[in-house]
């Protein structure tokens, strides 16, 4: 080493014997180092342990996944990497890597400062060394302690190892997303080649991820990977790794990205992927992601899931035996057990090791699409609660335009332009009369309505507009299956669950599933519902979903067709069948072989699935509306009345429901209106009769929705447009319309105008327009 770390801490005085506060925090730090020096330990690597890669398992023990380590870190010399990755992993990691002692005592300095000044680790300052050690020898703690033995032992790590020996070892053991540590496996993940033969922008991809895999991850968020690649090509130019010229074309190359075949080995990929979705975001499993992901993937982890592996294969046979040409629209379908809410059949997509840029982007628990009709239950439950009966008629035109406080007048449409005369609930419900719903969420109130969804199930954010009760509002396959799990429970509500346990090598158990179920909607009111739903599948839009047993369930067809769902239960299994295309467009012929409603494909999957997964299973009857509900344990009487309890604060709302009785959850939405921590919404509503230990669920504000700039999205096809989107939190709404001349046939399916435009910031969740050229 050049220096001597006790030289270096000598700084001069100001006058009055006091050192600016920048020098004595870098003093202070440096001193300390000096007096740690004596500190020794083992500099070799822990050699990486096979056994602990993490397994998921299905129901039944069998193997899901292997989270393999052993297999996908495979240690290769320097000299057997393209000399670009080491360039582009020192220019973005520290750029001073061939100049400092293991410590860089300019960037200890300034995230010594930041760090007094905040009164916590918030920034590292760490060099590659110091990176490699702490990866290796040390555990992942924020505290200024293990921050000095990990500067100590960067020195000591220095004066033994040359530079070349030290990056070596870094590039080979550090984690690069997706299940890769290392530059071999990392090489052969994303681009399917060894390292030697990466290229400049391949380099500075990977580089790219080392800050966070997840954030960076080109899969799931391409062009922010796009984008930090570009930052990573731009800090070569910046520090001399590499030539400007050459910067220049590599920031306009594509990912191109390969290299999936060896996770193929996986059953049942999207249900895995849910699965490590939910892990890393629960904090039982680490305090920040890097922990969560560090043990998910080195943990040696047995994972126990609730897939049920033959009702897994049905499920994906249904699929394809109904979807059965390549140029199908995709279809997502979900299967919970009612009882215990366990998730035991989950597809996500056509094929999750397809070419398509969206081929891995989970169209079961990720993507959000319009409900259509499968919202008319929640509407028709909020007015069986307020007091509305089954027998009370409204006109059903074909068409009504109905008066809007503060908007438009709002027109609404039968779907198929037939007017029936006058109907009662009943029938309007089996026939999915447009009209009559339209008029009966305006008595209910769309509050009303949406908080029925949000209280049986629908997690996504759900906006109380008129245009609800047709189905306006996005919400996943999995909140869908789920709400309507809460009809075949008699109105009990349960979180799905994905895995029932989680346990460490040494047998001990750090997660354990705790089923709880409250009760969220009166057993009287949900089997009238049922009963009704019942007749929909017998006589009305769902016939051809029927299996020879009773099944209560609900048709939906988007606006301009495109989108189809099929949603039922039996008292033993609900599922939900969801069909469209990934870029949203109209399922009609010549584009599909019929007209796709919700009656048509995704019932035929429905019934395809159902009647083999059920085949072992007795038949059994939903309860009649008019029997009397068992009193489950947290449904307790007497019935009172609840409280009024919207914009009050959380807290005080909280004490005011629990000190009468009931439970309480609380669900967390983005407002801009209202100040965070107040009660937006509560579902049952107010004044509403119910049984002591009911849980009231809450709507509360969380604070403005976070915003990003809109993503650019002209001159890209609609699937790429669609994924930009998603990778991006906004969703991307199509307009179909030829642009101004000159008309250039070579642009025919590319975007050639969208708003807001590129970079506006826009709030998480909203819709960006784009105007797509027509395709022949």
């Amino acid at each position: 080493m050049g220096k001597n770390v006790a030289d270096v801490t000598h700084v001069p005085h100001e006058t009055g014997g006091r050192m600016p506060a920048r020098l004595r925090v870098c003093a202070a730090g440096l001193s300390l180092l000096a007096s740690a020096c004596s500190y020794t330990a083992a500099l070799d690597p822990v050699p990486l342990d096979p056994d602990q890669s993490s397994r998921i398992l299905a129901g039944d023990g069998t193997l899901l996944a292997r989270l393999d380590l052993g297999e996908h870190r495979e240690a290769v010399a320097l000299s057997d990497m393209a000399p670009e990755l080491a360039a582009a992993v020192v220019a973005i990691e520290d750029h001073r890597f061939f100049d400092h002692d293991g410590v860089d005592l300019n960037a200890v300095g300034r995230a010594l400062r930041e760090n007094v000044e905040q009164g916590a680790v918030v920034e590292g300052g760490s060099t590659i060394t110091q990176q490699y050690v702490r990866n290796v020898l040390l555990t992942r703690e924020r505290t200024v302690h293990r921050k000095l033995r990990e500067a100590v032992l960067a020195i000591q790590l220095e004066r033994n190892y040359s530079k070349e020996e030290i990056l070596e070892r870094y590039l080979n053991e550090v984690y690069f997303g997706n299940g890769a540590y290392g530059a071999q496996a990392a090489s052969d993940r994303y681009f399917a080649k060894p390292a030697a033969e990466l290229t400049l922008p391949d380099a500075a991809l990977l580089a790219g991820l080392l800050r966070a895999p997840s954030d960076y991850d080109p899969f799931a968020h391409p062009d922010l990977a796009r984008s930090r690649r570009n930052d990573v090509l731009d800090a070569m130019a910046r520090y001399g790794e590499a030539r400007p010229a050459d910067v220049d074309v590599a920031k306009r190359a594509p990912l191109g990205l390969s290299g999936a075949h060896w996770s193929r080995n996986t059953t049942a990929p999207y249900f895995v992927d849910a699965v490590k979705r939910w892990f890393l975001a629960s904090p039982a499993f680490g305090a920040s992601e890097a922990e969560r992901e560090h043990l998910l993937y080195q943990g040696g982890l047995r994972i126990e899931t609730t897939l049920d592996l033959r009702r897994q294969l049905l499920a994906e046979a249904a699929v394809r035996e109904v979807l059965t040409d390549p140029d199908d629209p995709a279809a997502a379908l979900v299967s919970i057990d009612p009882e215990n809410r366990h998730v035991v059949a989950y597809v996500g997509g056509h094929d999750y090791w397809g070419d398509e840029r969206w081929a891995k982007f989970d169209l079961a628990g990720q993507a959000k699409r319009p409900t259509g009709s499968t919202f008319k239950p929640f509407v028709l439950t909020a007015a069986l609660e307020s007091g509305i009966p089954l027998d009370a008629t409204y006109a059903a035109p074909s068409q009504i335009t109905i008066p809007v406080v503060g908007q438009e007048p709002w027109t609404v449409h039968n779907y198929d332009e037939r007017g029936y005369g006058r109907l009662d609930l009943l029938d309007a419900t089996v026939n999915s009369v447009n009209t009559v719903f339209a008029q009966l969420i305006m008595d209910v109130t769309p509050q009303a309505a949406v908080d029925v969804a949000a209280a049986a199930g629908v997690r996504s954010t759900l906006r109380p507009y008129p245009s609800a009760t047709l189905g306006s509002n996005e919400a996943s396959v999995v909140d869908v299956a789920s709400a309507y799990a809460t009809f075949a429970a008699d109105g009990l509500y349960g979180d799905p669950v994905f895995v029932t346990k989680v346990v460490d090598p040494a047998g001990t158990v750090l997660f354990e599933e705790s089923p709880r179920r409250a009760r969220v909607l009166p057993a009287t009111t949900v089997r009238r519902v049922n009963h009704v739903l019942e007749q929909v599948v017998t006589r009305g839009t769902g016939y051809e979903a029927r299996i020879g047993r009773p099944v209560a369930g609900k048709t939906g067809t988007g606006e301009d067709f495109k989108d189809a769902w099929f949603v039922g239960s039996t008292p033993q299994l609900t599922t939900a069948v969801w069909v469209g295309f990934v870029d949203p467009q109209p399922m009609l012929p010549p584009r599909t072989r019929e007209r796709i409603t919700g009656g048509a494909w995704p019932a035929r999957v429905f019934a395809r699935y159902m009647t083999d997964a059920l085949a072992d299973v007795s038949k059994e009857s939903f309860p009649l509306p008019e029997a009397t509900p068992e009193q489950p344990d947290d449904a307790l009487t007497p019935e009172a009345p609840i409280a009024d309890v919207v914009r009050m604060p959380v807290e005080t709302a909280t004490d005011i429901l629990e000190d009468a009785g009931y439970a309480v959850a609380v669900v967390d939405v983005a407002s801009r209106r209202y100040p965070p921590g107040t009660v937006l919404a509560q579902s049952p509503q107010a004044n509403t009769a119910v049984a002591a230990g009911t849980t009231v669920t809450l709507t509360v504000a969380n604070g403005p929705p976070r915003t990003m700039p809109a993503p650019d999205l002209l001159g890209l096809l609609g699937d790429e447009a669609l994924y930009a989107g998603a990778a991006n939190g906004v969703r991307v709404e199509f307009i179909t319309e030829l642009e101004p001349p000159p008309n250039d046939p070579a642009r025919a399916g590319r975007i050639w105008k969208q708003t807001p435009g590129a970079a506006v910031r826009v709030d998480e969740g909203s819709t960006v327009t784009v105007w797509i050229n027509p395709v022949g």
